[in-house]
């Protein structure tokens, strides 16, 4: 087998998958559960220290893909199982290494169905990071495209066997709305593959090589081509219209696949926007971006109105990160380097706030036991450790100055201007419809007196004035344990640190953005204000 580069990404593909196979087969029973767990969150770990590795060897001063491996797999058709990175892929390869120890802690008390076993949900958890490892880390298109498809699987068994009540539905919605965007995708996989041949002379699918020649196919071509790419990723985003799985799928997922849905496999789609669609379709991508950037206004402000009008907490969630992805996309087709590192820092930024927030609403319905939005009221006066959170995780989703997201929005407003300045100040309102329904739900859950059915069910007793001071209502809702604290507090600091102090992130972005925007063959109109200005 010819084959050649370093071994460190397949060493991070390989350690969730292997962990998952053996997890897998450690059975049931009490003692087995727990060797399930303790077996998954080791593998996390190391996949962690790894990942930690990976981000040390890579120079952001270097080439444009680095930590590179490939080898044969199909010759016939020029397919090599290629892996590299460049800044983009490596944040999201940090996030995944970084969520899933803290999804496993989180999940450790998770009730499962009848009938189900923690060794195959941890397994399914581990299954998932490896496919999300494998769809950011390719770099041969058809690779990506198996990628894109096998990680459907595992978060199918993961909504289907463990979510909810309306488990089975929203399984099925979620895998039929991302295998049609992805036989989609195929169609225009091997046009790109036709195109790359006709001008080469031979077939390939390396993504590199192909950026190279599959810009000068003419326009109406890259149209097409780049048609069934971006429905593919506009479905995995999402985008308004092409969202609506997303609420139902993140409602019924069992809190650990929802924080892995809504924190990194939506991010498949943007990365898919700047990895695919504008380097390989540069000429398409513009005539395009006004479609795709009144497609992110939209879901900025339909996205924002719903979560107004959720009475599902897990729900709510969902429609907070559709508004979160219109920004996303805004940034990435404002076509300027600081949009685009700030939709980047943002993909980031996003998993952090939205994981806390889908972790925090977890620990709410877990002592409450229902999603109802009335069924809750004044809670913060029995879990003080939990309101406060609550509150962080609510203040980074609404982008308050000091947390992560603040700096990625800013970045997003400020880069789009130049380009794009009706969208950027449609978009804008989005903030402000953030703090509303972010505030309006922690008021509605944490602040006022102990009421609603699952808080005074629980302390007091139907109809019954509960004295939150009282033993009673204290020892029937409990405030963080130190598991709970310990899944939480990394989300905090990682809030603040990236609130205060991104440098270190946006110094491994911007290099990738800048070959991005060189690609596509466009001015930064924030250099060329500059060079005027001079």
């Amino acid at each position: 087998m010819n084959q050649s580069g370093s071994v460190l990404l397949l060493v991070l593909l390989l350690v969730p998958l292997v962990g998952g196979l053996v997890v897998a087969v450690l059975g049931r029973g009490g003692r087995a559960e727990r060797a399930a767990k303790l077996t998954a969150l080791g593998f996390s770990l190391v996949e962690l220290v790894v990942a930690i590795a990976t981000w040390v060897g890579y120079d952001p001063a270097g080439a444009r893909l680095q930590l590179t491996f490939s080898a044969d797999w199909i010759p016939p058709l020029g397919v090599r199982f290629s892996l590299g990175v460049d800044g983009i892929a490596l944040v999201m390869l940090a996030l995944i290494a970084v969520l899933v120890p803290i999804v496993i802690g989180g999940s450790w008390a998770e009730k499962l169905p009848e009938g189900r076993t923690a060794a195959g949900f941890f397994a399914l958890l581990l299954l998932m990071e490896a496919g999300m490892v494998g769809v950011f880390a390719a770099t041969d298109v058809f690779l990506f495209y198996v990628f894109f498809e096998a990680v459907l699987v595992p978060m199918y068994f993961l909504i289907g066997r463990f979510g909810g009540p309306r488990r089975q539905y929203a399984a099925v919605k979620f895998f039929l709305y991302s295998l049609l965007g992805g036989l989609i995708m195929l169609a225009s996989v091997i046009g790109v593959y036709v195109v790359g041949a006709e001008r080469l002379g031979t077939g390939t699918f390396d993504w590199a090589t192909l950026v190279t020649v599959v810009k000068d196919a003419p326009a109406s071509t890259q149209i097409w081509l780049f048609l069934g790419f971006f429905v593919a990723f506009a479905i995995k985003a999402p985008l308004v219209p092409l969202h609506t799985w997303l609420p139902d799928a993140g409602a019924e997922a069992p809190v650990g696949a929802g924080v892995l849905l809504v924190g990194v496999l939506d991010k498949i789609g943007t990365f898919g926007f700047l990895r695919y669609c504008l380097p390989l379709f540069p000429v398409a991508s513009q005539e395009l971006a006004p479609l795709v950037l009144v497609l992110s206004v939209a879901g900025v402000l339909y996205g924002s109105l719903l979560a107004v009008a959720q009475s599902d907490l897990k729900r709510f969630v969902a429609y907070t990160s559709i508004a979160h992805f219109g920004f996303i996309a805004l940034g990435v087709f404002a076509f300027s380097s600081q949009a685009q590192a700030g939709a980047v820092l943002y993909m980031v930024n996003h998993g952090i706030s939205t994981g806390m927030l889908f972790l925090v609403i977890a620990m709410v319905m877990a002592r409450g036991g229902s999603r109802t939005i009335s069924d809750y009221g004044g809670m913060a006066k029995l879990t003080p450790v939990l309101g406060g959170l609550f509150l962080v995780a609510g203040l980074s989703s609404l982008a308050l100055p000091g947390t992560n997201s603040f700096v990625s929005e800013f970045l997003v407003l400020i880069g789009s201007f130049p380009n794009a300045p009706v969208y950027t100040v449609l978009a804008a309102f989005g903030m402000v419809l953030a703090a509303l329904y972010v505030l309006w739900v922690y008021q509605q859950i944490m602040q006022g007196p102990v009421r609603g059915n699952a808080l005074v069910g629980l302390a007091g007793g139907p109809g019954a004035a509960v004295n939150p001071d009282s033993d009673t209502a204290r020892a029937s809702v409990s405030d963080l344990s130190r598991r709970e604290v310990a899944v939480l507090a990394p989300l905090v600091a990682l809030v603040l640190v990236l609130g205060f102090y991104p440098k270190p992130v946006l110094d491994v972005i911007t290099p990738s953005v800048n070959a991005t925007m060189s690609e596509v063959g466009l001015s930064d109109p924030v250099t060329v204000q500059e060079g005027n200005s001079r």
